[in-house]
């Protein structure tokens, strides 16, 4: 299942859904979001999967997700849909915020599904939005609420957290952390590129008009210089 060559054009945004915050005592995973981008642009071919976890959600994480046993009672196992999920998966690049918690929850489902799944990292890398957020935002909070206000993405239907709603909200969180929305390509243009970054650059005609250059007078020069002196002066010397 192992896929020998990883490709980071192709990047799955990730997020989970818990019974708790330990997989070592006996936590599972209840929900999990795939959002799937190649070059840079959102494909629609998610992944949704809710999970029968086989134990009781803690108070706590229902609080945060609102996610009760009821309502999963009639779900998968992990192990139901775990080649399913490792098909999705396999080779993309995963971005995910605070990824030691979620790939700790799928390399334990994993485990317990058998030691032939190996981890996460058998099958793709890993970008963790949250340490490239404290090296942009040192000190700061970088919560993804935080970081939808920061970079103006419309959190507004986030009431509870949700493995799909968080990483759809994540992924253009990511785009635009990572140069914006103006990186995105479009329909039209040619994605035959190594990269995003290359692809979406538009090349002028070799047939274009040449620029005019207007050079300023003697005049304007002077008056320039009559400036830059004046502010010479009062800062008293140029910095």
């Amino acid at each position: 299942m192992k896929n020998e060559k990883l490709t980071s054009e192709r990047q799955i945004v990730l997020d989970t859904e818990t019974t708790g915050l330990e997989p070592s005592q006996g936590h599972r995973i209840i929900e999990i979001g795939c959002v799937e981008m190649i070059n840079r642009r959102l494909t629609g071919n998610n992944y949704h999967q809710f999970l029968q976890p086989d134990r009781e959600i803690d108070e706590g994480a229902q609080a945060v997700h609102g996610i009760s046993n009821e309502s999963l009672a009639d779900k998968p196992r992990f192990g139901d849909v775990v080649k399913d999920f490792i098909e999705y998966l396999d080779g993309a690049e995963l971005i995910i915020h605070n990824a030691p918690f979620d790939v700790g929850f799928i390399n334990h489902e994993f485990n317990m599904c058998g030691e032939e799944y190996g981890k996460v990292a058998t099958y793709c890398t890993v970008i963790d939005t949250l340490v490239m957020a404290r090296k942009m935002r040192p000190g700061r909070k970088n919560n993804l609420d935080v970081l939808c206000k920061e970079y103006e993405v419309n959190n507004a239907h986030r009431e509870l957290h949700g493995a799909l709603l968080d990483a759809e909200l994540l992924a253009e969180v990511y785009l635009r952390m990572t140069g914006g929305q103006s990186a995105l390509l479009l329909d039209s243009e040619d994605t035959s590129g190594s990269s995003a970054s290359s692809a979406h650059v538009k090349k002028l005609s070799a047939d274009r008009k040449p620029i005019r250059v207007i050079k300023a007078s003697d005049e304007e020069m002077q008056a320039h210089q009559a400036i830059i002196d004046k502010m010479k002066d009062k800062v008293g010397s140029w910095q």
